[in-house]
């Protein structure tokens, strides 16, 4: 729902809808660029360096041009390394589980993960920071060390629910619980909008379900029932996704009370 507009003068919903759009595609930059180069890998000619690998290094090239850039700061940068290490740990265990698999060999790959795997994660965590920049995020209302004890609990849950009871759906209550009345608000074309915290998480984990799909489809990874022919990602996945982006929304505001520290001039994208 919009809340102010400085200018007095509201923008038409169709401009408003194509400049939401417009801003989200510009956050999503450095997925969009992982996985069109995982994309294009799919088709490259035998190569004598492993795809996996070849991936990794474009991962920490990309990294390294949106620091430079100023796309990233380096506040940033270090919440995107934290998703990249709890990513890499969360596909240490899903894959020894039997979860999902990295079927191709590889040189920068360590108990059947590729080291690139934590740049999926890492894409996610830049996502959140760069819309957090673009739409001049403000939280309101926010619960930073209940709403952190249940993301943390979401992430281990995804880990014992292989062992133990999956409380998946009394996590899920536990956080729109202790996210009511926290809601984001972020500008579009000068007018000021709001929105339910736990309804963000909703809207992305959803997007993800979808981006999951299309990353699948071109090889980032198989799920077991993919291994002999693309299959549409398990719906489930999004209520998932919706649960565990509390934790690289978490990630984020942590790094929020520290300075920027750009490593290189300001620049649009």
């Amino acid at each position: 729902m919009p809340t102010t507009n400085p200018a007095g003068l509201p923008a038409s919903p169709v401009s408003q809808l194509l400049d939401f759009t417009w801003t989200q595609t510009r956050a999503c930059a450095f997925a969009i660029a992982l996985l069109s180069g995982v994309a294009a890998s799919a088709v490259l000619p035998p190569l004598p360096v492993a795809r996996y690998d070849l991936l990794a290094c474009y991962g920490v090239l990309l990294t390294l041009l949106f620091w430079r850039r100023g796309w990233e700061s380096g506040r940033d940068v270090a919440v995107i390394a934290a998703c990249h290490v709890i990513g890499l740990a969360f596909e240490l265990v899903k894959v020894a589980l039997g979860s999902w698999s990295y079927p191709e060999p590889a040189v920068l790959k360590f108990a059947g993960v590729p080291l690139y795997g934590g740049f999926l994660y890492a894409a996610v965590g830049s996502y959140i920071c760069r819309a957090w920049h673009l739409f001049d995020l403000e939280v309101v209302r926010y619960r930073p060390r209940l709403t952190a004890l249940v993301a943390a609990a979401v992430y281990v849950n995804f880990f014992s629910h292989h062992w133990l009871p999956d409380a998946r759906w009394p996590l899920a209550a536990l956080l729109v619980a202790v996210t009511a009345g926290t809601s984001v608000r972020f500008t579009v074309r000068g007018t000021r909008w709001r929105m339910p915290l736990a309804l963000s998480f909703t809207l992305i984990g959803f997007f993800l379900w979808l981006a999951e799909n299309l990353a699948t489809y071109v090889g980032a990874w198989r799920y077991p029932y993919q291994l002999h022919g693309w299959q549409p990602v398990d719906v489930g996945k999004f209520g998932a996704w919706s649960l565990l982006i509390s934790v690289t929304f978490v990630l984020a505001a942590l790094g929020r009370g520290k300075p920027d520290t750009p490593g290189g001039p300001p620049a649009s994208s």
